[in-house]
């Protein structure tokens, strides 16, 4: 690991979690649909919350000290936000789509099955931006839970030039959270159902980003 990578990490991990809570705090949020999330809650079933991998800062603070069980990435970046969100009180199991992926789907599902509430970001954790990859949809099969749709966006915002348009509040701005109607998922698909209903998945998450940013554009 390079110097300035030891000092990145050294900065994110003491201090990023500091960030989360002092622009949430300096942060005016409206919650719009907080009852799909909550109904969810009551049932006391599991469920899979999804949102893009741009998109997840608000909703960190926002979910913070739930015991939320996050999948998160075992590449390079991936430690330094599960000691970031450890401080926020999320739970973590470790693994995507590219390494340690089938021992995090297999902690995931069962944390499910026991009624806990899990997140992951479809896109992640290298993109490409906005395109839903099936591990998901496969852990909302394994562990028969619905899969809930999130997002956010605010009046003011830093938006950097990474691979997924990461968007980050500014002081004193207005925001939404908005959740999603929550989606069932059928325990069998045939494949080409399969590809049919992960295009399904892919454009409703869209659909609620753009719904999101537009509540400041009229």
């Amino acid at each position: 690991m390079s110097m300035t990578r030891k000092i990145t990490f050294w900065l994110v991990t003491k201090v990023g979690w500091l960030i989360f809570l002092l622009l949430g705090r300096l942060t005016r949020t409206t919650v719009i649909n907080q009852h799909y999330y909550d109904e969810l809650k009551q049932s006391e079933q599991g469920f899979l919350s999804i949102l893009w991998h741009g998109r997840i800062f608000l909703p960190i603070y926002h979910h913070r000290n739930q015991a939320v069980v996050a999948m998160v990435s075992q590449h390079g970046d991936g430690e330094m936000i599960a000691q970031t969100i450890h401080k926020l009180g999320f739970r973590t199991v470790r693994g995507s789509s590219t390494r340690g992926g089938q021992q995090a789907l297999r902690n995931m599902v069962k944390e499910l099955r026991h009624g806990k509430v899990g997140t992951m970001m479809p896109d992640g954790p290298k993109g490409p931006r906005h395109y839903f990859k099936e591990g998901a949809l496969f852990i909302a099969q394994l562990a028969r839970v619905p899969l809930l749709p999130m997002t956010y966006s605010a009046d003011r915002f830093f938006q950097f030039n990474s691979w997924d348009k990461f968007m980050l509040v500014k002081p004193f701005s207005r925001s939404i959270i908005m959740y999603g109607e929550p989606i069932n998922v059928p325990v069998r698909l045939q494949p080409e159902e399969k590809e049919k209903f992960r295009e399904v998945l892919e454009n409703r998450l869209i659909q609620l980003e753009k719904a999101a940013d537009e509540y400041f554009r009229k």
